[in-house]
């Protein structure tokens, strides 16, 4: 029985901690050329690694691109950018001068710390 309370109280600590959404805003539909911009909303501090933006083409994995929030990974192109602040909560990603090549799904990923345990959310 009181193995029981116990995993009730975890599950109801954890679950008041578990509050981190992110929503995510991109431009519409635009053409070669033109500036993409995704916004990344998160309601949760982010932790000290911050925010990452991926690209997923189909049937490949997810590549990351940005981390620490504009940090850009060796190999990702100079037209992407990403910015915001640790201490904020809105983040955008930035493909100046799109290209074709540039299609594909992306993702925002936010890391923050829970009772001490890092927790990524995307």
């Amino acid at each position: 029985m009181n193995n029981i309370i116990i995993l009730i109280w975890t599950l109801t600590l954890f679950a008041r901690e578990c509050r981190g959404q992110i929503t995510v805003t991109q431009s519409p539909s635009i053409t070669a050329g033109q500036t993409a911009t995704i916004e990344c909303h998160i309601d949760v501090k982010i932790s000290s690694n911050g925010l990452a933006w991926y690209q997923q083409k189909p049937g490949e994995a997810p590549k990351l691109l940005i981390y620490h929030i504009n940090t850009v990974q060796s190999g990702t192109p100079s037209r992407f950018s990403g910015s915001g602040s640790y201490s904020g909560s809105d983040f955008t990603f930035t493909i100046s001068g799109v290209q074709s090549e540039d299609t594909g799904d992306y993702y925002c990923q936010s890391e923050h710390s829970i009772n001490s345990k890092y927790v990524s959310t995307q």
